[in-house]
């Protein structure tokens, strides 16, 4: 079997309540060397934040990656772990991540930036767009088993909200019922 196609077989079609589709992907997680991937099994036993954005070196891009970036010590408290993707290649990374942020860069970046340039994650997750191969801006929360709990996806046009992505965050992790506009500290539904 190609290698090709035994990835292919690894990778699934993402659900909610299912395995998160696996991934072994070229990051900057070695920022110097680029030669450390990241992988799903890393995060086995955390919680995991994938941020799908469309390119390096766009406008909307770097406000999401740097407002994630700035409240990371927030959600690694929580036992959260977050990493970055898009069809850019590990080279774009970190020269993005290299520019300073008055230079729509994003220096200073506290998590990995992962490259999917054949666009098959980003496809498993039902957000590329297939013509330009770039992502969609999609958001999703995995569990510490492994099972893709939470997913949101927006065009090109509007980020993400940290505030939003704790909350849903916090209240996926209390394993209970939270009722709209539920926050940490409320007590959950009880049935």
């Amino acid at each position: 079997m190609s290698t090709a196609t035994a990835l292919a077989k690894e990778i699934t079609t993402a659900k909610v309540g299912q395995p998160a589709p696996n991934f072994d992907l070229p990051s900057t997680k070695n920022i110097e060397t680029l030669t450390e991937n990241v992988k799903l099994a890393d995060y086995a036993g955390k919680w995991l934040i994938l941020l799908f954005y469309p390119l390096d070196f766009t406008f909307v891009c770097p406000t999401e990656l740097t407002a994630f970036s700035d409240r990371i010590e927030e959600l690694n408290g929580i036992g959260a772990e977050v990493i970055g993707i898009s069809t850019d290649s590990v080279h774009s990374h970190r020269a993005w991540i290299k520019t300073p942020r008055d230079e729509n860069g994003v220096a200073g970046l506290q998590y990995p930036l992962a490259s999917d340039t054949g666009g098959r994650l980003a496809r498993a997750y039902n957000i590329l767009v297939e013509e330009e191969n770039i992502a969609l801006r999609g958001l999703y929360i995995i569990n510490p088993e492994g099972i893709l709990q939470y997913a949101v996806v927006h065009d090109l046009n509007i980020g993400r909200s940290v505030d939003e992505t704790l909350r849903v965050l916090q209240g996926l992790q209390t394993g209970g019922l939270c009722s709209a506009d539920w926050t940490p500290g409320q007590e959950n539904l009880t049935v």
